[in-house]
């Protein structure tokens, strides 16, 4: 309408018309005998100046312009030339002639007007006839009682008929099912014309559904506008509808959103399972009515199904999702992947099996079976079935589903690789951490190990518990700095290692000692494997703290040291928390540091945890309010540990993670009894060997155990005779009943015996081979004041 003003807006009439163009009234010799004010205003003459002169006084020859033919000045016919105004401006026209009949003086009349009005008029012409004829958008016009009076040829087609057999229909007479589906708008088109009508306000881009009289099985979607129609003088006749069918478009945008949507889904998941329900849930039910998705068994154990005949293929069924079971009861918690599940089988001929069979897709009828590929092997199916709406999937559908399936094959594949590299996690975790802590007489304990990396599920820090002679107890926490497997192939390397050195009896110092250099050994042995031609090397930062503890029932007597660690926490019998001022030392592998032991008494019933820092240290928290917290946890006197351990987990690490890798050991200390434990002190004489047998066999008659009084008696002469003959001093002998029988000698003398395998004519060396074919193990531990050869024997079977 900006092309038109204001005047002619609403006037139909074209520029050549009559009652509204410049005309002029000529006589046979072509003088102007006529001149109308509409002809006055184009070229400027006045009727008396132009009335009785021959046309070419305005009308004159063409110029040399290409566009203009050369014509005679005398008019025939419809032409385009070129007029002369009154004030010498040139206009190209157009003139139409109309002869006039009759006896009059009067022959023609000529029409002129511009040739640029007459080209904008042509073009509205054409554009009214092409939207009538020849556009997509359907075109109707509704009176002011909404009764259909005129539409184009596309709303013609959407109806199957002609104009003739719907005019006067009301427009929920022809979209009876239909309604809007664009939110906030009326749902019918009667509701939404009346409120056009009424109030003057225009509709665009609404979205109507509903099925055309040309295709009524299929539901299609329109953009629809709406506007009021009045004339010239503002009287309203009626309301226009502009409907041009985007179905295809909708379509279109559906499917990307699903790819979207899936994309979302299926690649955020590490779990075969999980991805296999996101896509059944993303395709239901926009895309098909039931979806369900068989994986081959191996995939589920993270392994690659054969690439022979896929059809013999053993199937499970992992995920099923169906749009008719969205009223029904969700089901219960979903099995491990790994639970045995029945096999699906699918008979001969069905789209199952000659999907499998052939390796592509299979579309029959409602159903399209898409395989799971990866690489040459083939990981399982989706199966789409359609109940309502489109019974089969058209080409862009099967299309779509190609690429939901070949992303969905990606995202298994990837999980698939996951859970065998979880399961090799897992199995390193299992072999570098207790499995089981066997239990011990020396203490009551529990423990809670809870790494940072969610994917391996193994990191940095690692605990101990390890049984010593003499019924005592080695305590272990350390922390390797970093997560994952790196991180836990060092902890397993420290670990051994302690355990190595625990077993040969070393104290808590000489034991660090120990560690710290098979540490610095390794960083020395990464940094010449990490050098560089030019001779330097790439820094490598050990880091690795270490806490070890040795409990020692009979005497209650804890010794400790620690290196970089954080000290324990010791609760009394009476429930107060308390970090014993031990020596910090420095972190393994720095070297040339000493490190210092501390010794206290704890009294039965004490607690002594154990922990790494990732248990009490926070981003957003200090350290002494993380013991604070542990220390208030633990002095509940009453709870057990393992109530303890999950209070402490609770409090310290709301959210059930954290920033970094956490043990946490918690022992409470027992004591022999001293009904348990005989204990004697011998002069360092040759009586001594005959007193120690006689001694001993009263105690074991004393404990019931006079099966053992042979064995017992040969290990003890045994002992005491190397002790009277090697060392010198007082000799301690002691018996402990626990779950062995323990036999200790100890004497001044640091030299500790070895099991050799004498000659025929050796007089002497085979004392102590015959002891350790006696017993069950033996071994030596070196005290400040000498050494401690001890020896445990099994108790008889009953």
């Amino acid at each position: 309408m900006t092309a038109w003003n204001a005047e002619r807006s609403a006037d139909f009439r074209g520029p050549l018309d009559v009652t509204g163009a410049a005309t002029a009234v000529v006589d046979a010799q072509d003088a102007v005998i006529g001149w109308s004010l509409a002809a006055e205003r184009l070229l400027g003459y006045r009727p008396q100046e132009i009335v009785g002169r021959p046309l070419t006084t305005f009308l004159s020859r063409p110029g040399p312009e290409p566009s203009v033919p050369d014509l005679p000045p005398e008019i025939r016919g419809n032409e385009i030339r070129v007029a002369r105004h009154r004030n010498g401006r040139e206009l190209i026209v157009a003139i139409a002639v109309c002869p006039l009949p009759g006896a009059g003086p009067a022959a023609r009349v000529l029409v002129v007007a511009e040739l640029q009005d007459l080209r904008l008029w042509e073009s509205r012409l054409a554009l009214l006839h092409g939207l009538a004829t020849q556009s997509p958008v359907g075109l109707a016009i509704y009176d002011s009682d909404l009764h259909l009076t005129w539409c184009n040829t596309a709303y013609e087609q959407e109806m199957g008929r002609p104009l003739e057999e719907f005019r006067g229909a009301r427009p929920d007479e022809l979209y009876s099912e239909g309604k809007f589906v664009t939110k906030g708008h009326p749902p019918t088109l009667d509701t939404v014309m009346r409120h056009v009508l009424d109030t003057g306000d225009s509709f665009l881009d609404l979205h109507f559904q509903g099925r055309p009289p040309s295709d009524p099985e299929t539901d299609h979607l329109w953009s629809c506008a709406y506007y009021r129609l009045q004339d010239a003088d503002g009287h309203v006749f009626g309301v226009c509808e502009d409907a041009f069918d985007i179905t295809d478009r909708h379509r279109a945008q559906r499917r990307l959103a699903l790819l979207v949507e899936a994309g979302r889904g299926i690649g955020t998941a590490l779990d075969v399972t999980v991805v296999a329900e996101n896509i059944a849930e993303v395709a239901v039910p926009e895309f098909a009515t039931t979806v369900t998705v068989d994986l081959a068994k191996a995939v589920l154990e993270g392994e690659v199904p054969p690439t022979g005949n896929s059809a013999a293929m053993s199937l499970v069924r992992v995920a099923h999702c169906s749009a008719e079971d969205d009223d029904q009861e969700k089901p219960g918690p979903r099995p491990s992947p790994l639970a045995d599940r029945p096999p699906v089988d699918y008979p001969p001929g069905s789209p199952q099996d000659r999907s499998l069979s052939s390796g592509g897709l299979v579309l029959d009828g409602a159903a399209l079976v898409v395989p799971l590929r990866a690489g040459n092997s083939t990981l399982g199916l989706i199966t789409f079935l359609r109940g309502t709406g489109p019974a089969t999937f058209d080409s862009g559908e099967v299309a779509l589903a190609d690429e939901l399936v070949a992303r969905t094959a990606v995202s298994i594949d990837n999980a698939r690789r996951f859970t065998r590299e979880r399961t090799a996690s897992l199995v390193l975790q299992r072999q570098l951490l207790p499995r089981h802590v066997p239990e011990q007489s020396a203490v009551d304990l529990a423990y809670r190990y809870l790494p940072t990396d969610d994917v391996t599920g193994v990191g940095g820090d690692w605990f101990d518990v390890i049984p010593l002679s003499g019924t005592r107890v080695g305590l272990v926490v350390g922390d390797v700095v970093g997560h994952g497997l790196q991180a836990a192939a060092t902890m397993g390397r420290l670990r051994t290692s302690v355990r190595a050195f625990a077993q040969m009896d070393m104290d808590p110092v000489e034991l660090l000692s120990r560690l710290d250099d098979l540490v610095a050994q390794s960083a020395e042995e990464q940094r010449a494997e990490l050098g560089t031609p030019d001779g330097t090397y790439t820094d490598v930062t050990t880091g690795a703290t270490c806490l070890y503890a040795v409990y020692d029932p009979v005497s209650r007597r804890c010794v400790m040291a620690r290196a970089g660690h954080l000290p324990p926490a010791v609760v009394g019998p009476d429930g107060k928390p308390s970090f014993p001022d031990l020596p910090a030392g420095p972190p393994l592998g720095l070297g040339g540091l000493p490190f210092e032991s501390l010794e206290i008494e704890l009294p039965v019933g004490s607690l002594l945890a154990l922990f790494t820092d990732g248990l009490v240290e926070a981003r957003d928290s200090d350290i002494d309010q993380g013991l604070d917290t542990l220390g208030r946890v633990l002095s509940d006197r009453h709870a057990s540990l393992e109530e303890l351990c999950d209070r402490a987990v609770a409090e310290l690490l709301p959210g059930g993670s954290t920033a970094d890798d956490t043990a946490l050991l918690l022992v409470r200390t027992r004591e022999l009894d001293t009904s348990q434990v005989a204990e004697w002190e011998l002069p360092a004489e040759p009586v001594a060997a005959g007193k120690a047998r006689e001694l001993a066999t009263q105690q074991l008659h004393h404990w019931g155990l006079e099966d053992l009084s042979f064995a017992t008696e040969l290990v003890v002469s045994e002992l005491v005779t190397n002790a009277v003959r090697y060392a010198e001093g007082p000799i301690q002998v002691r018996l402990i009943r626990d779950r062995t029988l323990l036999c200790e000698v100890a004497d001044t003398g640091h030299t500790s015996p070895h099991l050799r395998h004498s000659g025929e004519e050796d007089e002497g060396g085979r004392g102590l081979f015959i002891v350790a074919q006696l017993v069950q193990r033996w071994g030596t531990r070196y005290t400040p004041s000498g050494k401690t050869i001890w020896t445990e024997q099994a108790f008889p079977a009953t």
